[in-house]
């Protein structure tokens, strides 16, 4: 059995299907884990979502930002954004079953037997692994509950951004998704900024990447996607960037864990 890695595919179908068939995934031996936005700004969330949920087991599923929007769209919550390529998903014969099957996934995904760890965004230097499992459980299941509109539309907004000024249910369940699928770069206090989302060599000096911490060091290994200005660049060891930027015209990339084999598709066609 082989572990993949994929980063964000942002409805990039025919670059994750020809990944696929490049590394010749099984869905009887293999596992793919999805480090999040698996929709969006690509030109096909349909073909993708159907692929991903067609996969069962076989796939592991994090939420990222724009998973949960979808969601918040789908609800009458929100309205689609401009950028967004959504029409065809939301009026799909299928979508409400899609949308049930979303919803259901969680927001950390972790290797069995294994200090491996994967979120959309990261883990915040305000928290520990265990920290973060205990808030994504709690932020899951009330995303899976009867109650779920009420904390799709209490999810957004930025503040709280630091850790212990989250008080309340609604504030604490705000900062785990802003934390897990928003957050890029921190203040020096490790509270959270959402502003930038430069590469490394043009962010402000008041700011540093959430990893740069280093809060999970000796503590295991981390995945995740969301920013694509890293183009799958981080400087340590047991961190692994897997946002490479398809959906903007670079190339879908999936990773291999065992031997850590990276394998990349180029964008088949570019944002219009």
């Amino acid at each position: 059995m082989a572990i993949y890695f994929v980063g964000d595919i942002q409805g990039c179908y025919s670059e994750l299907d020809a990944l696929l068939t490049k590394i010749a995934f099984s869905t009887y031996e293999d596992q793919l884990y999805v480090a999040g936005d698996l929709v969006a700004r690509g030109p096909d969330s349909l073909a993708t979502l159907r692929l991903i949920k067609s996969l069962k087991n076989s796939a592991k599923v994090v939420l990222g930002n724009h998973d949960l929007h979808l969601l918040s769209v789908f609800h009458g919550l929100k309205k689609e954004k401009r950028q967004d390529h959504l029409a065809q998903l939301l009026s799909a014969p299928d979508v409400e079953e899609l949308m049930h099957w979303l919803r259901q996934q969680p927001l950390i995904q972790k290797l069995p037997n294994e200090a491996v760890y994967m979120s959309h965004a990261g883990l915040s230097p305000q928290w520990t692994p265990q920290l973060a499992i205990e808030q994504a459980e709690i932020a899951h299941q009330k995303l899976i509950s009867a109650d779920f509109k009420y904390w799709l539309e209490h999810m957004y907004g930025s503040m709280p951004n630091n850790w212990e000024n989250a008080k309340s249910e609604v504030e604490k369940f705000r900062f785990t998704i802003n934390a897990l699928t928003r957050m890029r770069y921190c203040h020096i206090d490790g509270s959270l900024d959402f502003t930038c989302k430069e590469n490394l060599e043009n962010a402000p000096k008041e700011l540093m990447p959430w990893f740069d911490f280093q809060h999970i060091n000796n503590k295991g290994q981390w995945l995740f996607g969301h920013w694509a200005a890293l183009m799958g660049y981080c400087p340590y060891n047991n961190i692994y960037a897997l946002d490479t930027g398809c959906v903007w015209g670079q190339h879908l990339s999936i990773l291999r864990w065992h031997d850590k084999a990276l394998f990349t598709e180029p964008a088949h066609k570019t944002l219009s």
